[in-house]
């Protein structure tokens, strides 16, 4: 074999190689889980100049717009509380109480950062939405089936996430986000 077909096969090899590695980098696991909190994880470097160009990419490919931490915290759940992957065919309550920021809310996503079709025409719970008791606390449900009260449609997907989003944090959602106090997700029954 001639050299410079040697030296064209390596080449394509490893172009083809590395493309490949880029790719399943970027793809990966958007929240680098820098931050883990129950079954919440975050980055707070994206959105800032301390964001690599691998973190820069993920946002870009995942469409979250991410802001700073001091403007927003993003945390995401791909499980419940108990470490159980969220599945589109079960029913979750989610709980949380007061929480230090200016808003939030609580999106729905599946795969690389889609919304979920459904009748509803429901893809966000807003901080404002969840009836809160005497002391804060509040709850809504995530659900393939339509439930009273705030819910939120999973579609029956095989699988999806749940974006917290909280804007203009303040206290440990900021200083310390791995100790905040942030909601839990329990699985109540699957159909």
């Amino acid at each position: 074999m001639k050299p410079w077909l040697r030296y064209a096969i390596c080449i394509l090899l490893g172009a083809v190689g590395g493309c490949g590695y880029a790719i399943s980098q970027v793809r990966g696991d958007y929240t680098a889980k820098q931050i883990s909190n129950g079954p919440w994880n975050a980055n707070t470097i994206q959105g800032t100049e301390k964001a690599t160009a691998l973190i820069r990419a993920k946002v870009a490919l995942h469409g979250i717009m991410a802001l700073p931490a001091k403007e927003a915290m993003y945390y995401i759940a791909k499980t419940d509380s108990d470490g159980a992957p969220l599945n589109g065919k079960c029913t979750y309550t989610v709980r949380g109480g007061p929480l230090d920021a200016r808003w939030w809310s609580v999106t729905l996503y599946y795969g690389e950062g889609w919304l979920v079709k459904n009748e509803a025409n429901r893809w966000s719970v807003p901080g404002n939405k969840p009836v809160r008791d005497s002391n804060g606390n509040w709850s809504f449900t995530v659900s393939p089936k339509i439930t009273s009260g705030v819910w939120l449609p999973t579609g029956g997907i095989d699988s999806f996430d749940l974006t917290l989003r909280l804007y203009h944090a303040k206290g440990n959602l900021l200083t310390d986000p791995a100790k905040a106090t942030l909601p839990t997700i329990k699985k109540e029954s699957c159909t």
